[in-house]
């Protein structure tokens, strides 16, 4: 297992209680919402054919448990999931049905420095995680740490250029910055060139890719193969 201390990111601190109950109830609440939810989930179920519908998966993070019911479609199916929050592990377990969460294995860890051994998982399942991460190096230290301890494939979800959504929020930027602004500081896109680099660089090739709604939303799915 990985004795380095992990990385702590700022937003992370904010998932207290409230908090994670706050982010359980956001993907419910209205037509936007859930029809977001309904695409992710397709994108989601996309990615893992794409990897093989791995056997021994570790959702992380695995916040409020969004994705139990889905990875649990697989019937002989392992999962894991675990999130550096107690507060997300404590909802996701409370709030989920019962038949999905007596399926899962939950622990606290960090995407950082997961406490399994190495090639633990056939797959690690990481959504919405990977657009909080702005500096290149943090980003691939948990590229790494995730090449450690999945055996086989990785699916991970973040932001990209090359769409409308992208070229508003550059736009949204600038203004900002030229009224004297802050700049956001929680979410980020990640050039598609920066991260397939990055991606290469801690030992994947990319399986293919999926995209929310393609030309158009930042949303982007990868499956990457883990390289020997």
């Amino acid at each position: 297992m990985n004795q380095t201390p992990p990385i702590e990111l700022e937003f992370s601190s904010k998932y207290d209680g409230a908090h994670a109950l706050q982010y359980f109830h956001k993907h419910r609440a209205g037509f936007a919402r859930r029809l977001s939810d309904w695409r992710d989930r397709q994108l989601a179920r996309a990615a893992l054919q794409l990897a093989g519908d791995p056997g021994l998966v570790l959702d992380l993070p695995c916040g409020a448990g969004r994705f139990w019911s889905l990875l649990g479609e697989r019937p002989n199916r392992v999962i894991l999931a675990a999130d550096n929050s107690p507060h997300m592990l404590e909802v996701a377990r409370r709030q989920q049905p019962p038949e999905i969460a007596g399926r899962v294995h939950t622990f606290r860890t960090s995407a950082f420095a997961i406490d399994l051994d190495d090639s633990a998982v056939d797959c690690i399942f990481c959504m919405r995680l990977l657009h909080h991460i702005a500096e290149p190096e943090h980003r691939l230290a948990m590229l790494r740490e995730f090449h450690r301890v999945a055996r086989d494939t990785v699916i991970v979800s973040l932001w990209v250029d090359g769409n409308v959504k992208a070229w508003r929020r550059r736009q949204l930027e600038a203004k900002r910055a030229a009224r004297g602004g802050n700049a956001n500081r929680n979410r980020f896109v990640v050039p598609v060139a920066t991260i397939e680099g990055e991606f290469a660089a801690a030992g994947f090739s990319i399986l293919g890719h999926h995209d929310f709604l393609p030309g158009y939303a930042m949303w982007r799915v990868y499956t990457l193969r883990k390289l020997a």
